[in-house]
């Protein structure tokens, strides 16, 4: 009972003088562990021979898991901003941990069902409670700085995969001594797998719990030495106002935003999903067969890489020139690389992997800015609750990306047999998938007073009169 009550928002706030700059490694703890969920693709080969099933049986896994983030985070989220950063990471991790060890279960068992239950559903849960809920309070600690605050955490979900995938390849040969991590054809045993996902799950909780216990909310009343709340008003589309999540949902700037997630993200998935397939059949079709595999695997942790630093890099540089701005970078720059990555991309490897890179970037940067944009429009209120309903748009993305891409590669050949010509469609609809994101970005307005919390109006005619 002392470890339940020690959990409470009560318990968690910060005393007098507390840095607010420990509060981001509490935040990136927990981020760099649900990261893990974009290295699925290390263990995902081993996992068909195992079940001797299809790759489409075993994607359905990553699939659920990242529906489950979208309905978690909008169905927790206002539960996440009542019950406190401490409670809600802690459930998290809970979650996460216990996906790990029923997915175990599942594939000691062969039953394929019990890893859709445990890492699909459970892990998906811990997923989505686990990305909002250092998020929000990040935000409240840094109200002069938001961009860079959520980039640093953000970064973390971006950047957990370049620690999940070597360390579950090293896993897999430790737990199987046939397994030969430098092969990309290598697959792991089950018992190989079962031990992995206990040891992924154990280990994760454990890091968790360095954030759960580190993390703080500021008390009543505090903000920055040297920052003045005024500033705020200076700033296009920035609210000092505060929205309710059952608010949020009823305004036009909040869908508008869900069109701009959602369109950045299906095309940063149309990058995501056939990176290693294109740069191999490029490699091919220009004669250097012996050399793809290698450098597909070399291409996606170079677009990691990009992702990563695009969480942090573009999501600070949206505080000095704001938000509505970067989202114009991101959609606006994304359509003309895409343009270019379609019609000359392929003419030269450097020149490929730079313009898939930048565009990965934007991706991230879309990501991490989101929620501060929602601060600025919204307040600080009910952030979390409303950045967890507006992430039903990457759970939309994670369905829709994969099938666009998918249906048009299905179209012109089969895998392996593929020219460049052959992604031209499909990239030409990312940008067009992009346009109506920028679009969108463009109407964004400030919300109405008539969807301001009752104190905040009274407060905002105070000022005015």
């Amino acid at each position: 009972m002392a470890l339940l009550s020690a959990l409470d928002r009560a318990h968690s706030v910060a005393p007098p003088g507390y840095s607010r700059w420990l509060i981001p490694p509490a935040a990136l703890s927990v981020h760099l562990c649900i990261g893990q969920a974009y290295a699925t693709s290390v263990y995902k080969n081993s996992l068909v021979q195992h079940f001797d099933t299809s790759q489409t049986a075993i994607g359905i896994v990553f699939s659920i898991a990242i529906v489950m983030l979208g309905l978690s985070a909008a169905v927790g989220g206002t539960w996440v901003e009542a019950s406190g950063p401490r409670k809600a990471m802690f459930v998290s991790a809970s979650f996460w941990a216990s996906g790990f060890l029923v997915g175990a279960l599942g594939i000691a068992t062969s039953q394929l069902w019990l890893l859709y239950l445990g890492y699909g559903v459970l892990g998906g849960i811990g997923l989505g409670i686990g990305y909002i809920s250092p998020v929000s309070t990040l935000i409240k600690w840094f109200p002069d700085r938001p961009g860079l605050a959520t980039g640093l955490a953000i970064m973390g979900f971006g950047g957990g995969a370049l620690i999940a995938g070597p360390l579950s390849r090293q896993l897999m040969s430790l737990y199987d001594s046939d397994y030969d991590p430098n092969v990309a054809t290598s697959v792991a045993d089950g018992t190989a797998l079962t031990w992995l996902f206990v040891t992924l799950g154990i280990g994760y909780f454990v890091i968790m719990m360095f954030g759960v216990f580190n993390i703080r909310v500021p008390r009543e009343g505090w903000q920055p030495e040297g920052w003045d709340p005024a500033s705020v008003r200076q700033k296009p589309l920035v609210t000092t106002a505060q929205v309710s999540a059952a608010n949020a949902i009823r305004t036009r700037a909040f869908w508008l935003l869900w069109i701009v997630l959602f369109c950045n993200v299906t095309a940063g998935i149309g990058i995501l999903e056939q990176a290693s397939p294109m740069i191999q059949d490029f490699f091919r079709e220009n004669g250097e067969s012996s050399v793809a595999v290698s450098a597909a695997a070399g291409f996606v942790g170079v677009l990691s890489l990009f992702n990563m630093a695009g969480r942090f890099i573009w999501s600070s540089t949206s505080d000095l020139i704001g938000r509505k701005p970067i989202y114009m970078i991101y959609l606006g720059g994304g359509m003309v690389l895409y343009v270019l990555l379609a019609l000359i991309g392929p003419a030269a490897t450097a020149l490929f992997v730079l313009l898939a890179g930048v565009i990965l970037s934007f991706y991230g940067g879309g990501f991490a800015t989101i929620p501060a944009y929602l601060r600025d429009l919204f307040g600080t209120y009910q952030v979390g609750a409303i950045h967890g309903r507006l992430l039903t748009a990457w759970s939309a993305a994670g369905v829709a990306g994969p099938l666009i891409i998918n249906r048009f590669l299905d179209a012109q050949g089969k895998p392996g047999t593929l020219t460049a010509d052959a992604y031209r469609p499909a990239l030409f609809t990312m940008v067009a998938l992009l346009a109506v994101g920028f679009i969108a970005n463009l109407l964004v307005r400030p919300v109405p007073e008539r969807f301001h919390e009752p104190a905040t109006r009274e407060k905002e005619e105070e000022v005015a009169a």
